[in-house]
């Protein structure tokens, strides 16, 4: 099992760095050159949302980049519109713009044609279902042992001590 888990985690890395190489190509063929992958992909995922920095990374949004830079990236170069909440001063909410509503229906006409590509033959929507549930079972291990120790069974603490 240990060589399976290994290739699943090496595989979940991989998918990762492929999908933003794929935003890329689509970005660069769009000739959008102010916006990297990363950034790309969470203006994505916020959608039509209205979220505070603290909820972007909260989500997961970030993606393992820095989320302040790329939301000021994102700001300077208007894809995203920032604004003090109203009830905590402290709190920044932002929200997509005009501009990066434009690239997210790009992206989404991207994501349907991926669908459309794979739909002929390569996956069904009963795959993705099967790949998600156990994806998001890791997923939860994972968030689990973030959380708790890890603990041994019974009769292995007195021999890991």
């Amino acid at each position: 099992m240990i060589n399976s888990y290994l290739e699943t985690i090496s595989l979940v890395e991989r998918l990762h760095r492929e999908v933003l190489e794929v935003i890329k190509a689509d970005l660069d063929r769009n000739g959008i050159r102010d916006l990297n992958n990363v950034q790309a992909l969470i203006l994505f995922k916020i959608g039509d949302d209205e979220l505070t920095v603290g909820e972007l990374t909260n989500r997961g949004y970030y993606l393992g980049s820095n989320v302040s830079y790329n939301v000021k990236k994102m700001v300077e170069n208007g894809y995203l519109v920032q604004e003090r909440s109203l009830h905590d001063r402290r709190a920044i909410h932002v929200r997509l713009s005009p501009k990066a509503l434009a690239v997210r229906a790009k992206m989404q006409a991207m994501f349907e044609r991926h669908v459309a590509q794979l739909g002929q033959g390569v996956l069904k929507a009963d795959d993705f279902d099967a790949a998600n549930s156990v994806l998001r079972r890791l997923e939860q291990f994972w968030a689990g042992n973030l959380s708790y120790p890890m603990r041994l069974p019974a009769d292995r603490v007195s021999s890991a001590a």
